[in-house]
């Protein structure tokens, strides 16, 4: 065997990998999160969520060295969504629209998580060990007028190794430990904001006169990050929330 070929030899799992992939058509998953009991105490507040038709159906769609990559997020957002508030709030109910909500009676606010923006890395690119997910969500809270209150950025981070597993079942396990990741953010962090008190002090809410601060809800680093996706790393306990 010549020294091209030995050469090739350390890299032959992620060629193969890609050559099945794209012998099979693509990749195509929807993952559904899987989030743990939250040990938070609720806010006393029945609030109302909005999942419009575009997030119920969100599709995230691209192609990488020819292979088709096709991940529904939509029914797992909207199970994220039921999940997060419900496990954060005395009563949660869901509407379709904006319009739907502000009809409701009895609200002390309404929210809408919406998908941002969903990046990941594969097997391939980080040399077949793991595969990484970054999910950017962005939640608008309203006042039960429907006047925008404040907006909130929150960014979750999966990771999976990828062997052992086969198709897209890597991808689908970091994108679960995304959902995961910003779910606890949201529910460990939402309370400290200002907003969070008043509404557990029972005061009602007032649209903003500005526009909203954008608040970030992350566990360090800059408000945004795109991909590449960075390998995963042992960090620190989130650093306090900081207003941008």
């Amino acid at each position: 065997m010549n020294a091209r070929a030995l050469s090739v030899l350390p890299h032959l799992p992620v060629l193969m990998a890609g050559l099945v992939l794209a012998g099979c058509g693509g990749v195509t998953i929807a993952p559904t999160p899987s989030l743990p009991k939250a040990l938070v105490t609720k806010i006393e507040a029945k609030v109302g969520v909005v999942i419009p038709a575009d997030q119920r159906n969100f599709v995230h769609s691209e192609t990488r060295g020819g292979v088709p990559w096709t991940i529904t997020l939509g029914p797992g957002h909207q199970q994220y969504a039921r999940a997060v508030h419900a496990a954060g709030f005395r009563e949660v109910l869901e509407f379709p629209d904006l319009d739907a909500a502000r009809a409701a009676a009895g609200l002390a606010a309404i929210f809408e998580p919406r998908i941002e923006q969903y990046s990941f890395a594969t097997a391939r690119e980080t040399g077949g060990e793991y595969v990484a997910v970054t999910i950017r969500y962005r939640i608008k809270l309203y006042a039960p007028d429907g006047g925008l209150v404040d907006s909130f950025t929150l960014t979750g981070y999966g990771s999976a190794e990828a062997k052992g597993m086969s198709g897209g079942e890597p991808l689908s396990v970091a994108t679960r430990g995304a959902m995961r990741d910003a779910a606890a953010k949201f529910l460990t962090q939402f309370p400290a904001q200002a907003v969070a008190k008043q509404m557990a002090r029972g005061e009602a809410l007032v649209a903003a006169v500005l526009p909203a601060a954008g608040v970030a809800l992350a566990g360090g680093g800059d408000l945004i990050e795109t991909v590449p996706v960075r390998a995963p790393r042992r960090r620190a306990a989130p650093p306090p929330i900081a207003s941008r």
